[in-house]
This record gives structure tokens, sequence and C-alpha cells, in this order.
């Protein structure tokens, strides 16, 4: 009970909440057609959930280690603006984007699956990864989803924040 009250104040000040690509808004696979572009499946769910954000007052952005005009395309699909591709440094990429938005650590979630999103885990004021994430990532996060990347976590945390939101 205390933890949930915990994580519902976390949702409470969340503003920004930024995702990973390759495992939280895909399934992790790295697909290649013949000719060799990279193809990528991202899921409705998740970009329902991310319009439903943005609908209500949550800005969301990409960091990203790898890049791919694939992520480009989703990204002005679902009205991101904020998009950050190969990011060496994620805590990096955070604090511009923070910046530019008058925001706070707190104020922020992320969502990542892999090593190289801890730091950045580590940073922010709620921390979530797929249920499918690397498992030294899954014990350091706040929340780890039901769902796979790819498959709805990202819908998951959403409608998490969004239940906690005051309305």
């Amino acid at each position: 009970m205390a933890e949930t009250k915990r994580l519902a104040r976390k949702a409470q000040r969340i503003k920004m909440l930024l995702l990973d690509v390759d495992g939280v808004m895909t399934d992790g696979g790295i697909y290649y057609s013949a000719d060799g572009v990279e193809l990528k499946r991202f899921h409705a769910q998740d970009g329902y959930g991310i319009a439903r954000a943005l609908d209500r007052g949550i800005s969301v952005g990409i960091i990203s280690g790898r890049s791919s005009p694939i992520v480009e395309l989703r990204a002005k699909e679902l009205h991101i603006d904020d998009v950050f591709q190969n990011a060496d440094d994620k805590v990096a990429a955070m604090k511009e984007v923070l910046k530019k938005h008058s925001l706070s650590e707190v104020q922020t979630a992320f969502i990542g699956d892999d090593l190289f999103d801890l730091p950045l885990l580590k940073a922010v004021g709620l921390s979530a990864a797929p249920n499918n994430a690397r498992t030294e990532v899954k014990r350091t996060v706040d929340i780890v989803t039901k769902s796979n990347g790819g498959e709805g976590a990202v819908r998951e945390l959403i409608d998490f924040i969004l239940k906690h939101q005051k309305t």
C-alpha cells in the first residue's frame, strides 16, 4: 500500500515522458528488407496512449542510442517534437529537453529496457521498464510493465501516469 502511494505521488508530478525506442516502442528486433532498408514494428495502442498523454498536457520525447529514419517518421506521425537519436549520453539529452520545457527531473518519466538506459532511469522522477527488459534494469526501476516492449508497454505506463494525474 505504501509503495502504491509512493508511485502515485511520483506519477502526479509527471509533465514529460521520455521514451527509448528499440525494445520499448518496438519489440527490439531490427528488421531489414531485401534492399537493406531498416524496418521497425510499432504498436498502435502505444500511439493512442501517446496521443492521450499529449492531449492531457504531458509532453513526450524520444531519446534513442541508435538512429533510424523510421523513428523520425513515427515521431512526426505522433506529434513528438523532441527527438534525440544517436544519443551517446541520454542524461545530457534529457537535460537539454528539460531546459527547453522549463521542467525538472522529478517531473520526468522515462521508460527504457537495457543497460545503456540505466543512467537516465536513475535520473528521472519516475522510471519504468517493459516486462522483457534486462533483469538489471527491472531491478532498478519504479515500475515494470506487464507488457513487453513493442506490445503496449508505453501505453501501460501512460495509463498509469494519467490515472494518477489530477484533472
